[in-house]
C-alpha cells in the first residue's frame, strides 16, 4: 500500500504554479515523513485490535464481533488514505484561497451537529454525525480548517498583525465561535487545542510578544473560569491530584489509577503484546484515548518511548519544513506546516500526558493511532498537506516554473 500511494503521488501532481509537470523524481516527496506516519498508524492498527478485542465480552458490545473495531479503523485509514493522496494533489496557493471558506464550512459543520435529532450523543456528548459507514466527528475536521484559516488571516493582515483591534481582535472573536459551538457539545479538549494553534500560528506570523502574552493571558483566565464554574471539570483535577484516594479511585479517578497500574504492569519490555489485563474492561476507553496505556503494558516503556520519539521526530520536521517555506518567500505554507506540527505535537503530548498522570484527564485521542474515523481521516490529510509544502518547496529549490 506504501509504494502505491508513493507512485501516486509521484505521478501527475501540479507544480507549484499548479501547471500539469512530468512525473516527480522520489527525492521530491520526503519518504521519511511517510514512513514515521505509516508506521505510527500501523502500530496504532494492531494496538487498537488488541485493546478492543475483548469488548464484544460486555453488554454494550455483546453484538460485535471481536474484530469490529478493527475493521473499522482500518475502513478509516483507508479513507484517510484516499482522501490524503487527493490532499497532497492541491496546491498551496488553492488551500489558501479557499482557506475562508472551509472555515466556515466547519463552523457550519458545528452548528448542525448541535441540532437535536442529527448529532449523534455518546456518552452525554453531541460531537458526531452519523454518515453510516463513518460518525464524522466536525472538531477533527475543524483543526485543520483553523489552521488554513489563521495562516491566510496572518498573512493578510501583516500590516495591521500588531494592531489588537484590526489584528488580533476579529481573529480572536473567530476562534471564541468555534469555542463557543464546541463547549455546547461539549468538548474542551478541541477547543483547547484550537486556541493554543490558532494562537501559536499567530505568534509564528509576527505578532508582537505583548500582544501574544495577553492573548495568552486571556486563554489562561477563560479555561480557568470554566474549570471553576464546572463542578464536574473541578472533580477531574482534583482526581488528577490524588487519584489513588479512596474517593477517588472509583470515581473520577478511575481511568488515570488503571492507566497508571498498565504502565506499572508493563515495565520495561512490556507483558507481551495481546497480554494485557487492564484492557479486560478495567479501563475504560483503552482503544481510544488510553491506548498508549495499553501499549505500555504490552509492549513496555521501550515501545512508549520509540513513539514519543517519532512524534518528536515528526513535529520536528513540520518545523523545519515551515522554516524553509518562510525562507523561500512562501510564508503561507510556512504557517501551515508549522501549525500543522503545533497541532500534532501538542495533541500528542496532552494524550501522553494524560496517560502517565502528567496532565487532568481530557478527551484527546493519539493522533494517527487510537481509534477514531474522524481523527485519522483529519491526521492523514494534515500529514498530506505538510508533504505538498515540503514538495513544493523542493521544486522551487529545483527552479520549477
Amino acid at each position: 500500500m506504501l509504494s502505491q500511494t508513493l507512485g501516486r503521488m509521484r505521478a501527475g501532481i501540479g507544480s507549484v504554479t499548479g501547471r500539469a509537470q512530468p512525473a516527480a523524481p522520489l527525492g521530491s516527496v520526503d519518504t521519511a515523513v511517510i514512513w514515521v506516519a505509516g508506521i505510527l498508524m500501523a502500530i496504532g492498527a494492531v494496538m487498537v485490535y488488541s485493546a478492543s478485542i475483548a469488548l464484544p465480552d460486555a453488554p454494550r458490545f455483546a453484538n460485535y464481533k471481536p474484530w469490529h473495531f478493527l475493521v473499522r479503523h482500518l475502513f478509516a485509514m483507508a479513507v484517510g488514505i484516499a482522501f490524503a493522496i487527493l490532499a497532497f494533489t492541491v496546491p498551496m496557493r488553492e488551500w489558501q484561497r479557499w482557506s475562508k471558506w472551509l472555515f466556515l464550512f466547519g463552523l457550519i459543520l458545528l452548528v448542525i451537529v448541535l441540532i437535536p435529532g442529527v448529532g449523534k450523543v455518546v456518552y452525554g456528548a453531541r460531537r458526531w454525525l452519523s454518515l453510516y459507514v463513518l460518525n464524522l466527528q466536525p472538531s477533527e475536521l475543524m483543526k485543520i480548517f483553523v489552521i488554513l484559516y489563521a495562516a491566510d488571516y496572518t498573512v493578510r493582515k501583516q500590516d495591521v498583525i500588531l494592531s489588537f483591534a484590526k489584528g488580533a481582535l476579529p481573529i480572536g472573536a473567530a476562534v471564541a465561535a468555534v469555542g463557543l459551538l464546541l463547549l455546547l457539545e461539549p468538548d474542551m479538549g478541541a477547543f483547547m487545542v484550537i486556541a493554543v494553534v490558532a494562537g501559536g500560528v499567530l505568534f509564528l506570523g509576527g505578532v508582537s510578544g505583548r500582544l501574544f502574552t495577553g492573548l495568552v493571558g486571556v486563554g489562561v483566565v477563560t479555561f480557568g473560569a470554566l474549570i471553576m464554574l464546572s463542578p464536574w471539570r473541578r472533580d477531574r483535577i482534583f482526581a488528577y491530584l490524588d487519584p489513588f484516594s479512596a474517593q477517588n479511585a472509583l470515581g473520577k479517578g478511575y481511568q488515570l489509577s488503571h492507566s497508571l497500574i498498565a504502565f506499572g504492569r508493563g515495565e520495561l519490555f512490556g507483558v507481551g503484546l495481546g497480554g494485557s489485563v487492564e484492557k479486560l474492561h478495567y479501563l475504560p476507553e483503552a482503544h481510544t484515548d488510553f491506548l498508549l496505556a495499553v501499549i505500555g503494558e504490552e509492549l513496555g516503556l521501550v515501545a512508549v518511548l520509540a513513539i514519543v520519539l517519532m512524534f518528536f521526530w515528526l513535529t520536528r520536521r513540520a518545523f523545519e519544513i515551515g522554516r524553509l517555506a518562510i525562507r523561500l518567500d512562501r510564508t503561507y505554507a510556512g504557517l501551515v506546516a508549522q501549525g500543522i506540527g503545533l497541532w500534532l505535537g501538542l495533541q500528542a503530548f496532552i494524550n501522553m500526558g494524560v496517560n502517565v498522570g502528567l496532565l487532568p484527564t481530557k478527551g484527546l485521542t493519539l493522533p494517527l493511532m487510537s481509534y477514531g474515523g474522524s481523527g485519522i481521516l483529519a491526521n492523514s490529510i494534515a500529514v498530506a498537506i505538510l508533504l505538498r509544502v515540503d514538495f513544493e518547496n523542493r521544486m522551487l529549490m529545483r527552479g520549477a516554473k
